[in-house]
């Protein structure tokens, strides 16, 4: 189960991404769609329409005229001019013909992937009227990577976060106990070397793999590659020689300080009962998140302060007793 918080989140970004979008391709796109009307339904006159107005709509990869049972009226004009082959072709089972055009006459699509380059492309959508009748549809067709992006990135929230894993896993949780990893047998030197790693070598986020026994980590001065770590690694301190000594980064959200306190409640988190363990945790220092992926394949994203108010009896309910 995803939180409300974060789609909403996510979603606010994507609507005001497409409303600058409608504000920037609305006004361009009637105008052409003005114009088809005296010539409705001349193939011909509807094209040339077409190839004097293309280049006045930004960024659009085709325009089209659809009747009003979605079935091509023109051939579709490029940027290369008339692309033959879809006069008469019927869209009418694309996902744009499936959203209701609003009342004032103009839709832009949700993204979809396209039939022929299969990227993710959305469309426009323009009614055509003879007074009060609507002829059909005047169509543009956008390409994402095309198309600017106005809004700001969104920020993953804050906040705790369950999401469910594969039910297959989940059913035969009971039928399988934790088997002793070569990591569970040298875990108190493995977390050891992970907190210098973090808190003095310069490593900005780690997921440790419990039950294969390595750890992933990412570099301040390297953050585009991982590096793994294997146990022969994790359990040689002398693995600390090969890292220069950074200071703490002053961006870090997780205090220094806690770090081997969070990795000490891994361990119990590991530990604590012989079907319910934990194969799987995520620490990073800049957004301050934990991660957690149990053996029941169910994960749980919290912030680091949230995660150490949390007791055993929160993971295990009844059991921990």
């Amino acid at each position: 189960m995803i939180n409300s918080d974060l789609q909403s989140n996510w979603k606010d970004s994507i609507y005001r991404q497409r409303e600058e979008l409608a504000r920037m391709l609305r006004e361009p796109i009637e105008r052409v769609a003005e114009l088809l009307h005296a010539v409705w339904p001349d193939k011909q006159q509807m094209e040339d329409v077409l190839l004097h107005g293309f280049s006045s709509i930004p960024y659009c990869t085709s325009l089209y005229v659809l009747d009003m049972n979605a079935v091509q009226l023109t051939e579709n004009i490029g940027h290369a001019g008339v692309v033959t082959g879809h006069y008469n072709r019927d869209r009418s089972q694309r996902p744009y013909m499936r959203e209701p055009v609003p009342s004032w006459g103009f839709l832009l699509s949700d993204a979809y992937i396209s039939l022929v380059a299969h990227r993710p492309s959305l469309t426009a959508l323009k009614t055509i009227r003879r007074g009060d009748s609507v002829l059909g549809y005047l169509g543009a067709d956008f390409d994402l990577r095309d198309l600017p992006v106005t809004s700001q990135l969104y920020k993953e929230p804050e906040l705790w976060r369950q999401i469910k894993g594969d039910p297959a896993i989940r059913s035969g949780l009971f039928l399988q106990t934790r088997v002793e990893s070569p990591m569970d047998r040298n875990m108190d030197q493995t977390l050891s070397i992970l907190e210098e790693m973090l808190t003095e070598r310069g490593v900005f986020q780690t997921q440790i793999h419990f039950s294969s026994s390595q750890a992933t980590i990412w570099m301040n001065d390297d953050p585009y590659r991982y590096r793994i770590l294997d146990i022969d690694a994790l359990k040689d301190p002398d693995i600390c020689l090969v890292y220069p000594r950074q200071p703490y980064p002053a961006e870090a959200v997780i205090p220094a300080n806690q770090i081997a306190t969070i990795l000490d409640n891994f361990k119990i988190l590991r530990a604590g009962d012989p079907n319910i363990y934990l194969r799987l945790a995520t620490i990073n220092l800049y957004n301050g998140m934990v991660s957690l992926t149990f053996s029941c394949d169910g994960s749980h994203y919290m912030p680091y302060d949230e995660f150490l108010l949390k007791n055993l009896t929160f993971w295990f309910g009844d059991i921990a007793a």
